[in-house]
């Protein structure tokens, strides 16, 4: 497990926090979600890339097999939670009567 990766997910997550309380618009929504995303398939990969290792023992720690497969489990469903809300979202502005 590469903590350098945790840390730049982290570095993420608080520079968009800081852009939200600080109201900046640097970067649009659009960024910050495709870049999102891009972290949470980077998990995906590095989990499959784990689970390849343990398959053909190239790797001695389990720990980490299953560390990195819970990590992009739980960032899949955040983002598919975000998904849902967004739709949800959608589809009541579309039901508001002009």
């Amino acid at each position: 497990m590469d903590i350098n990766k945790i840390n730049n997910y982290n570095s993420l997550i608080s520079k968009m926090d800081n852009q939200i309380v600080n109201n900046k618009t640097e970067n649009s929504f659009g960024d910050l979600l495709s870049n999102a995303l891009d972290k949470v398939n980077e998990m995906q990969l590095e989990s499959q890339e784990y689970k390849k290792m343990l398959a053909i023992g190239e790797v001695d720690n389990l720990h980490d097999v299953t560390i990195a497969a819970d990590k992009a489990d739980t960032a899949l469903q955040v983002v598919m939670a975000i998904r849902g809300k967004v739709v949800e979202a959608y589809k009541e502005i579309m039901r508001i009567q002009i």
